[in-house]
């Protein structure tokens, strides 16, 4: 009885963090912390005969590089040259005013609807070009772009690769007269271009995308009851793959996208199980009479990381891919559930909580180590970058709830405001194939 008592909290502590989850749908990002010790980068006005065309690259990779919390973009007042053609850079200038790299870009005008796009990264501190491309492309495919030339630039000055095209999922709900509505979006990573997958008017839940990045697998009350969809995000195509009696929750793709993890409490208790996406045969994972929910794959396919209250509180486990007796790799706190695995399978993010708040916490599998990345009082559904340099999570803010992301090593905090609508459960995709 004492097992079913935490277990009936559970469940109803989570479904509370679920539903309590609220944001709003055009999103604008604030830098809340950022690093002092950041690259001091130039970038120079977008030269070329296209104003319009320039000024939107221009803010879309200022702002991409600035929120990334790894730069200082300095002000352009300051710079000894506006306008830089290459093997004309003036580098004992620049770095006399202690810039440490320079990004130079043009918009041409090249035919109807067409732009092409020049950049040059400069490395001021060894005194060559670092990076140099052009490319024609269409008026409306600017903004991505320019992500590109983010992520290129990102990479070739920090060494991590950028991931400024990548894109979020999320739920957002709408109320008006006739009732509520919620929809599954779409996003590029800085909240633009959303886009909507399905709506209905019931609850939708945990959208989780497949390694490819072509589907979600996503939870839906359309029924009057869980069920678990898989969608094509570019045809809308969408496929029922589990409808078990009991609980289908928390999906979650294996690395090769071949098999699906999920929650069914269709045996009693909620337990994890693998489902094979193409046969849809079932394999159950765990056994145990506490509830074992969320499960996160190891990058490798090896391992599933999953959220269990087996000890008395939710506390976050690792099984084999094979099964066996699941081994717990959480000890801080009282509190610790909603695993996501880093790229590198190195880190666990996770909501933690032991004598304050609920709050991100991350830990270093390999040596067990654990600190907190958060100080919020409601932080959940963390979510990693592709790259692992930044983790998306919701969070309460002046008597709402927001989206908000922080650096894996804590340094670097920002907050995706979003308008019009509530929105929860960020999930991160994968990077662009």
């Amino acid at each position: 009885m004492y097992f079913k008592s935490n277990s009936v909290k559970f469940i109803l502590f989570l479904l509370c963090l679920l539903f309590s989850s609220n944001a709003f749908a055009l999103l604008e990002i604030e830098i809340t912390q950022g690093v002092e010790s950041a690259m001091p980068l130039a970038i120079t006005p977008v030269a070329g005969d296209m104003p319009i065309e320039a000024t939107l690259l221009e803010s879309v990779v200022y702002s991409d590089l600035h929120r990334s919390g790894y730069f200082s973009i300095v002000d352009k007042k300051s710079y000894p040259q506006q306008t830089v053609k290459l093997d004309q850079v003036e580098y004992n200038n620049w770095r006399n005013i202690g810039i440490e790299a320079l990004l130079t870009m043009r918009a041409t005008a090249v035919g109807e609807g067409k732009v092409r796009v020049q950049f040059e990264l400069y490395d001021l501190v060894r005194k060559n070009r670092a990076l140099g491309h052009s490319v024609t492309t269409n008026k409306n495919q600017l903004r991505k772009v320019a992500h590109k030339i983010s992520d290129l630039v990102f990479e070739k000055l920090t060494g991590i690769k950028g991931a400024f095209s990548t894109r979020i999922a999320y739920i957002s709900e709408a109320s008006s007269n006739k009732g509520k509505k919620y929809q599954l979006q779409i996003a590029d990573a800085d909240g633009y271009n959303p886009r909507t997958i399905f709506s209905s008017s019931k609850q939708l839940l945990s959208p989780a995308w497949s390694p490819d990045g072509r589907r979600l697998a996503y939870v839906s009350f359309e029924n009057d009851r869980t069920e678990i969809f898989v969608q094509d995000i570019t045809t809308g195509k969408r496929s029922k793959i589990s409808s078990e009696p009991g609980i289908n929750s928390a999906p979650a793709w294996s690395p090769d996208g071949g098999t699906i993890a999920l929650t069914l409490s269709s045996g009693g208790d909620p337990e994890i199980y693998l489902l094979d996406v193409e046969s849809r045969k079932l394999r159950k994972l765990t056994n145990h009479y506490g509830i074992d929910t969320e499960p996160a794959w190891s990058p490798d396919g090896r391992f599933i990381y999953f959220t269990s209250n087996r000890s008395g509180a939710p506390q976050i486990y690792q099984v084999s891919f094979g099964g066996g007796t699941p081994k717990r790799v959480t000890f801080e706190g009282n509190y610790n559930a909603a695993p996501s695995v880093s790229a590198d399978g190195k880190y666990l993010a996770m909501v933690h909580r032991n004598d304050g708040g609920y709050r991100i916490g991350l830990l270093d599998i390999e040596k067990s180590s654990f600190r907190l990345l958060t100080d919020g009082v409601l932080d959940e559904a963390p979510s990693f970058a592709p790259n692992g340099s930044m983790i998306i999570y919701s969070t309460r803010h002046n008597n709402s709830t927001v989206l908000s992301a922080v650096s894996s090593d804590g340094r670097v905090r920002q907050r995706l405001r979003l308008q019009k609508e509530k929105v929860r459960e960020p999930s991160w995709s994968p990077f662009r194939r």
